[in-house]
């Protein structure tokens, strides 16, 4: 999927995007504020124009996600059946042109051809009890931060909500970083200290059998500390240096790897403060973002009409656009979950027209189920008869348009980059506001992990040093 790369836009440039934005995003609202569960209740395929309809209508799951989302699978030859409608094509062509890139400056990670499961670009202690996309994660994330210490003369990382510590572990004991990693779970704190001696005790091991790996000099683990940070107050422990300060005295760089919510508004806050030069946070969870308080940030998007971005928009701003889009590819039978959950909803509404999307838990294995074997497993999840009597009739008639809710929850999906660009963009804005240098980058692969872009901020423009960050490394 194309799109429009951060670091190539002027600050006017950028105020610009944001303006564009919101005009799109007002123009479109209805289809990100529908909730795909009620698709049936409240007629969502009604809702969009009629050419949209006949465009749409009768599109399997390949064609649209070749047609529509722009993702055909390998090899594909995109052909239409009909000429579809100029306002159709001009959602299409504008939701490509707006939204921030996420293809990284690197090919698909050649780290797991020989193993799905083990990047070969991490030794093996350091993919112990890592699951290959974290191990990824970890890798880009940690080498960069590392560059962009170099760059910046930091004498310390500052890891917020470290969680079990993959990333502080590698950056410690993997790079040779001094890092403090802060984590709210006391749990998740000693659960981090074990791994960090098991992960001492293997390199040991691995030294002793190769002596010529040894590293020059003492290993360190990261400390730990058991913190919230909050978003609204500045964290004292975050500031504090754990050696001796040198002359020109501590130098930190906040990092956050899908920094939940408030956390990544939290790193922002925490970068005014004169101990902080670089900052590297990539965010997620934008659905958690306190209202007011984690958007708008900046004066600039705070001030435009329609820029507000309710709970629905930002939840679906979350969803993995390239994964659904290998799902589509593959048409495989999990995509009716979403007409079977609208079907649900219709004879919950019929039941008790007050309950209005109540959580349903999970139904295992969906794909085997007929629906009306899923509709019963349904209404005992929401405390309903499960021996309702059903409309067959009706289910069987919801069934049948199985592909009409698949191509309606397309459209809100390829809206949704929208939402995520404007909610970084606000952050970048923010940041320029006050007069740091800040830019973002797609750093990981898109299809391993679709919370991609990293912020890069710092106090001092790194001008061409900066393409550094954005290579990767041998």
């Amino acid at each position: 999927m194309l799109g429009v790369s951060a670091r190539g836009l002027s600050h006017e440039e950028r105020r610009q995007l944001a303006v564009n934005l919101t005009r799109v995003l007002a123009r479109y609202r209805p289809i990100l504020d529908a909730y795909i569960i009620e698709f049936f209740t409240d007629n969502l395929w009604g809702t969009l124009p009629c050419s949209w309809q006949e465009a749409l209508d009768g599109l399997n799951p390949p064609q649209l996600a070749a047609q529509l989302l722009g993702m055909p699978g390998e090899g594909e030859v995109v052909r239409y059946r009909s000429v579809w409608p100029l306002t159709l094509l001009a959602l299409k062509s504008t939701a490509y042109a707006l939204a921030f890139t996420r293809t990284p400056g690197f090919q698909t990670p050649s780290e797991f051809l020989e193993n799905p499961s083990q990047s070969s670009r991490l030794t093996a202690p350091f993919r112990k009890h890592v699951r290959p996309k974290k191990q990824h994660e970890i890798r880009r994330l940690g080498e960069l931060v590392k560059k962009l210490s170099d760059l910046t003369g930091c004498t310390q990382v500052v890891d917020i909500g470290s969680g079990q510590g993959h990333l502080s572990r590698f950056m410690s004991l993997g790079l040779g970083l001094t890092v403090k990693s802060i984590e709210g779970d006391r749990r998740l704190v000693e659960r981090a200290q074990r791994l960090d001696r098991e992960l001492l005790q293997a390199l040991e091991k691995e030294e002793k059998r190769s002596p010529q790996v040894t590293q020059a000099g003492p290993r360190h683990s990261p400390h730990h500390v058991v913190r919230w940070v909050e978003p609204t107050a500045l964290c004292k422990e975050l500031l504090l240096p754990l050696e001796p300060l040198p002359p020109c005295g501590a130098r930190l760089l906040l990092t956050g790897l899908h920094a939940c919510g408030d956390l990544s508004v939290a790193l922002l806050r925490h970068f005014s403060c004169p101990e902080v030069v670089a900052l590297a946070s990539v965010g997620c969870c934008y659905m958690k973002l306190s209202e007011p308080g984690g958007y708008p940030l900046s004066q600039w998007v705070a001030g435009l009409r329609g820029s507000e971005l309710p709970y629905r928009l930002r939840e679906g701003a979350c969803h993995a656009l390239e994964d659904y889009a290998e799902r589509l590819q593959r048409a495989g039978p999990g995509l009716r979950t979403h007409c079977y959950r609208a079907a649900l909803e219709t004879v919950i509404r019929g039941a008790r027209p007050e309950l209005r999307r109540p959580g349903v838990q999970g139904i295992p294995r969906v794909h085997e189920l007929k629906i009306e074997e899923y509709v019963q497993r349904g209404l005992r999840r929401v405390g309903l008869d499960p021996q309702l009597p059903l409309n067959l009739a009706a289910l069987r008639a919801h069934q049948a348009q199985e592909n009409r809710v698949v191509a309606f929850f397309s459209l809100a999906l390829l809206l949704a980059p929208l939402v995520e660009t404007l909610i970084l963009l606000d952050r970048l804005l923010c940041l320029q506001e006050q007069g740091f240098y800040a830019e973002l980058l797609p750093i990981f692969s898109p299809e391993l992990s679709p919370r991609n872009l990293v912020l890069v901020a710092t106090k001092s423009p790194l001008g061409e040093a900066f393409s550094l960050l954005e290579t990767e490394d041998s």
